[in-house]
């Protein structure tokens, strides 16, 4: 037996109640036994282990080896600069990790915006008297008390109810205040019964009595909180990708390591020099810069979206929002403007247009009944001058507010307020003519009402001819995605009683529209081109959805695929997911707690989803996608700390504005990767050419850290906040399972860069060396030995800066983006600059890193190979954009 359909005796016998409500001593037995009447508190982990697990990833794992390694290395040859590197290492662990901990301290705060919903005291009947006591003790079978404005505090059953209505939002979804009564309901679920109260959402009219059936986490309420704390939150595309990067990374660091380390021990070099420089070599290809890369991209993408009205809460969301392949939306508010306005007016007389009504002062004189309807008949409030309430009521309101001649009437004498059986609502006021009744409601709940039809010069039978041309009417405006009301009127006798909603006169059907948000199409259409599919999700009437899709662009075809809330409700999730391959589906009538099915199904599919939401039940799916956008504006505390994005504006243009931002993020983290290995590959080169033919070792590990920690780690870092690139929404989103490093990337930076580089600095070497007269075989000088490593440490780095700005694009030449575009990019150059100058030219410099001061023929000897450099890479890049490749 549920409690909501059977009549109120029944369900209060069934609680152990009755209309005295409880008595004390029994409230205080059920609330030792069901507990407190609060959001159910999950035993969470505790910040200490959150704290630690920052430092215990893969990725961190790493470093912390590279440094226990570096320590290691500076035992035997202390001063050599190991141990620095070491305490630098662990610096770059703690900063990523307390920054990353703190982002997910600021995400546990949802359940506190749960709990603030909930009210503090409510009005409960114990022992036949009225009693003020806190919301947590309330019990299952407490009669309760609720009058406008009151917040509901458990899930309860109506037995009266005068004029109730109810703003289910929070936790159902619906945008509109509801009508709810006392008679037992034919609806299978509790959630959707008229004669139910939610807990969790707010009283807007009205007042009632209700049954206790359900507190704590036993209400729908306290469900939807037990899945907020318990759904977990998937890792992002990029923390997907970062893990499998660090390994490969790790990989190839410690082959490479061990590979040197045997050919050193081959070729006869002393122990604990082979062992230091297979350490140095580790290290040095471990990218110690890729956490601040992906945490400085991260946090510009996000300031650049800050100013394009997105707010992110959760910095990998960015980057995830970048692979979106699917983006479920709501309709309201988000591709519309959430404004109602009237925008079609039929009438027994045929149409009337609503612009000249609020002009022609004769037109509005002659319709002054249908204007009153439109005033008078309502259940809004005004404060501080503006309406609040129902957005169509306030655009009937505007609509006769707006109009030359306004009608005016008296005190209001009562309300027959609207409810989800009559479908109508209507007020009776005191008029210079007597006594008036004003209706309106959906036209085939006031259509048979009426008796006459209301026209200027009279009014005249509703005669079954008529009728059928205001049904027409009806039907095209319901066709164009109009939102329909009915407008009635009637004299009232001045004595005697009969029924109020009898005998009335029709005088107008009113077309209401939402109208689409003029930068929504454009919007649309970057999606499509950016091959990521769009899905309205709303609860209006399907003709509505479809009207507003046509509008925005959102489908094309005659007959897109439609489902609405209760066909969804008897699909499987088999045949949801089959539904989802339609090329054009729209959702209608569909309730906000069905988005977590649509979106479970859609990454069974395996899309990356990003999904937006406002209510209290929209917590769980906002959680479950991908990447879940809360309405800023009109979302609730819950939605948004669930979310990971915030709409500042709650508009859909924004949203796609931020998955430009999220592309580049991926791209950036590539840039990063390409600059850093091409470096590292060019390091390597002379260690392998010292093993193999027996020449003078070209760089020292020193000098290789000193690129990797010293010269190349601003210049990497800026490669992160480099612009969205041109073209970036012309492309389709990336497969869920590409990589960070593909093979483009890896042959690239490993077999082009990197050997151009690598090639170049063991040029410089050899000049060196030879001009000062060294010949192959023969011992070298110390001085001499030392400018030659110089040397190779300088062009590295000169073709390093050279790499920097041809890094900004893989495809893009950098005479067409231009020197100005990325300005972090050219301080770091600056410095880099600046760095390498003090570690040849101070006397600092030159003890730590081994360096001797260069003549400037050296640093002219440089430039033809940088040059040749560039236009070997520019040469590339147009090959790629020519044969149409991408990276």
């Amino acid at each position: 037996m549920k409690v909501h359909q059977v009549d109120i005796d029944t369900a209060l016998h069934s609680l152990g109640s009755h209309a005295e409500g409880l008595s004390e001593a029994e409230a205080q037995r059920r609330l030792s036994e069901y507990g407190p009447n609060a959001v159910e508190r999950i035993a969470g982990e505790p910040l200490w282990l959150g704290f630690a697990r920052q430092f215990t990833h893969f990725f961190a794992l790493i470093l912390w080896l590279a440094a226990a390694l570096a320590f290691f290395a500076e035992l035997p040859n202390p001063g050599q600069g190991m141990a620095t590197l070491g305490w630098a290492i662990i610096g770059v662990i703690l900063v990523n990790g307390v920054f990353s901990f703190w982002q997910e301290y600021r995400a546990s705060r949802a359940l506190e915006a749960l709990a603030r919903l909930l009210p503090q005291q409510i009005e409960a009947v114990r022992g036949g008297m009225v009693r003020l006591i806190p919301a947590e003790q309330v019990v299952p079978g407490d009669i309760l008390l609720l009058d406008e404005g009151d917040d509901v505090p458990a899930d309860c059953r109506l037995i009266e109810a005068i004029g109730l209505r109810v703003n289910n939002a929070t936790v159902t979804g619906e945008s509109l205040p509801m009508a709810r009564d006392s008679t037992p309901s034919s609806q299978e679920e509790a959630l959707h019964a008229d004669n139910v109260l939610l807990a969790g959402t707010a009283v807007v009219a009205g007042h009632g009595r209700a049954v206790v059936y359900a507190t704590g986490a036993r209400t729908e309420f306290g469900r939807i909180a037990h899945l907020t704390q318990t759904a977990r939150e998937p890792l992002s595309p990029l923390q997907r990708q970062i893990n499998h990067l660090s390994r490969l990374l790790a990989g190839i660091a410690m082959a490479l390591g061990v590979v040197f380390f045997v050919v050193g021990e081959s070729v006869g070099l002393p122990f604990w020099d082979n062992l230091l420089f297979a350490i140095g070599l580790i290290v040095a290809f471990v990218p110690e810069g890729l956490l601040p890369t992906v945490t400085l991209s991260l946090a510009i993408a996000t300031q650049r979206m800050a100013a394009k009205n997105a707010l992110v809460r959760h910095l990998p969301a960015v980057e995830s929002l970048g692979a979106a392949t699917v983006i479920c939306t709501d309709k309201t508010g988000t591709l519309t403007q959430n404004r109602m306005s009237v925008v079609a007016i039929a009438t027994a007389e045929g149409a009337l247009a609503p612009e000249r009504l609020r002009n022609d002062a004769q037109l509005a004189g002659e319709w002054q009944p249908l204007l009153a309807v439109a005033r008078y008949c309502h259940a809004l409030e005004r404060s501080r001058g503006e309406w609040l309430g129902d957005p169509m009521e306030i655009a009937l309101v505007q609509l006769a507010e707006a109009a030359p001649r306004r009608p005016e009437a008296g005190p209001r004498l009562g309300e027959l307020p609207f409810d989800t059986t009559r479908k109508r609502m209507s007020t009776h006021y005191i008029t210079a003519d007597g006594p008036v009744l004003y209706t309106k409601g959906a036209p085939e709940m006031v259509l048979p009402l009426c008796t006459h039809a209301y026209r200027p010069a009279g009014a005249v039978p509703l005669d079954e001819p008529l009728r059928q041309a205001l049904q027409a009417a009806e039907t095209a405006m319901t066709a164009r995605g109009l939102r329909v009301l009915a407008l009635a009127t009637r004299t009232l006798p001045t004595e005697g009683y009969e029924p109020l909603e009898q005998g009335l006169t029709f005088v107008g059907l009113i077309g209401l529209e939402d109208p689409p948000r003029p930068e929504v199409p454009a919007a649309i259409a970057r999606c499509r081109a950016a091959g990521i599919r769009v899905i309205m999700i709303t609860g209006d009437h399907p003709h509505t959805a479809e009207a507003i899709a046509r509008a925005i662009g959102l489908i094309h075809g005659p007959r897109p695929t439609m489902i609405t809330g209760e066909r969804l409700r008897r699909l499987s999730d088999t045949q949801l997911q089959l539904a989802l391959d339609a090329e054009e589906i729209l959702f209608a009538r569909a309730g906000a707690d069905q988005k977590l099915r649509i979106v479970a199904a859609l990454r069974q599919k395996g899309e990356v989803v990003a999904v937006t939401g406002d209510g209290v039940n929209d917590a769980p799916a906002l959680k479950k996608a991908h990447v879940g956008i809360a309405m800023g504006r009109t979302g609730t505390d819950v939605a948004k700390e669930a979310a990971d994005i915030i709409l500042l504006d709650d508009n859909f243009a924004s949203i796609v504005a931020a998955v430009e931002e999220g592309r580049a993020v991926f791209d950036n983290i590539r840039k990063f990767l390409t600059y850093i290995l091409t470096s590292n590959v060019a390091e390597a080169l002379p260690y392998l050419a010292f093993a193999l033919f027996h020449i003078p070792l070209p760089l020292t590990v020193i000098q290789i850290l000193a690129v990797d920690l010293g010269t190349d780690m601003l210049p990497a870092l800026a490669l992160g906040a480099e612009q969205p690139e041109p073209g970036v929404m012309q492309r389709p989103p990336r497969p869920p399972e590409e990589r960070l490093a593909t093979r483009a990337v890896l042959m690239r930076a490993s077999l082009f860069l990197g050997p151009l580089q690598g090639a170049a600095a063991l040029a410089l070497f050899f000049w060196v060396l030879a001009a000062g007269g060294w010949h192959y075989g023969a011992p070298v000088d110390a001085a001499l030995y030392r400018s030659g490593t110089t040397a190779t440490l300088a062009t590295i780095v000169v073709m390093q800066i050279v790499n920097g700005l041809l890094c900004r694009s893989p495809l893009h030449s950098v005479a067409t983006l231009g020197l100005l575009g990325n300005r972090l990019l050219l301080g770091a150059i600056g410095v880099e600059a600046l760095l390498i100058v003090a570690i040849v030219y101070t006397a600092i410099g030159q003890l730590v890193f081994g360096t001797a001061p260069l003549p400037g023929w050296v640093w002219v000897a440089t430039l033809p190979f940088a040059i040749s450099f560039l236009g070997l890479e520019e040469l590339r890049k147009w090959l790629r954009r020519r044969v149409g490749v991408a990276e």
